[in-house]
């Protein structure tokens, strides 16, 4: 068992980010995209629990985040949200369902809360794309935004390197938290900026950021669960701390079964009808 035990078991709103931030306590988030993997997270204490297009490079071998789709997105949401009694639920809206026509947009996130159960949305961009957040947040939609590394937008940007590391960019980077602030968004994810940028940022705002390969001067930090955890294997940048190698012990716990049924020691006697 984790020596991190939660005794309040209300359901983290948003309110409770609010208050959070205000009183010093880091936020936990991580990604899930099964109900299995959310049961645990939300029993371990996770505040937040991402349903990320990340599910597009964990649970569907893409390349990119691009490929995923909004009904593959719901699937995931669904299953997440079911199992998430205490930690707040957000879904990645996906590349392509809110970049063009804001009513659209509109449409997008209210059927993503209606068929999911999720507690909100994450979108990635600033300015581009206020009009879609302002319709998004009109319909009472929580919002999280998110600026530094947007992977949907790898192909402008030609990799997934630092962002914001010259002034032009993090001006701008600063411009658009600002903006989402004053929209409505009442979180800020910040992805692979430098560390003083992003605890410049937090600084600035009223409302919690979180961090990822963005320092430790946030309001809290998000990883995505198989990489955590080492079911990525190989996948080792240097803003992730592995809190384990699962891959590696799936493969020997998988190997283990294979030589016992081929040497006839599984099932044994107390192992049939």
């Amino acid at each position: 068992m984790s020596s991190y035990t939660v005794s309040d078991t209300k359901k983290i709103t948003t309110k409770r980010i609010a208050e959070m931030k205000r009183t010093g306590e880091k936020i936990a988030m991580l990604t899930a995209y099964d109900y299995t993997m959310a049961s645990l997270l939300d029993e371990a204490g996770v505040e937040m629990i991402l349903v990320g297009d990340s599910a597009s490079n964990v649970m569907q071998g893409n390349l990119t985040t691009v490929p995923i789709t909004l009904d593959e997105m719901i699937v995931y949401g669904k299953t997440v949200a079911k199992a998430a009694k205490r930690a707040m639920v957000l879904i990645d809206m996906p590349f392509g369902t809110y970049q063009g026509d804001p009513y659209e947009a509109q449409r997008n996130a209210i059927r993503i809360m209606q068929e999911t159960g999720a507690d909100g949305v994450k979108m990635e961009g600033g300015a581009e794309i206020r009009d879609a957040i302002e319709l998004i947040l009109r319909a009472g939609i929580p919002v999280c935004g998110h600026l530094g590394l947007t992977p949907q937008s790898v192909y402008k940007f030609g990799s997934y390197a630092l962002r914001a590391s010259g002034d032009a960019e993090a001006k701008k980077l600063k411009e658009d938290a600002l903006l989402l602030q004053e929209l409505g968004c009442f979180i800020l994810v910040t992805e692979k900026i430098p560390a003083a940028l992003a605890r410049e940022v937090t600084a600035m705002l009223d409302i919690p950021t979180i961090g990822i390969g963005a320092g430790s001067g946030t309001d809290g930090q998000v990883l995505v669960l198989q990489d955590m955890l080492g079911l990525n294997r190989g996948f080792k940048p240097k803003f992730l701390r592995l809190y384990d190698h699962l891959g590696d012990q799936i493969i020997d716990s998988v190997g283990n079964y294979i030589n016992d049924v081929k040497n006839g020691e599984f099932p044994n006697e107390q192992e049939q009808y």
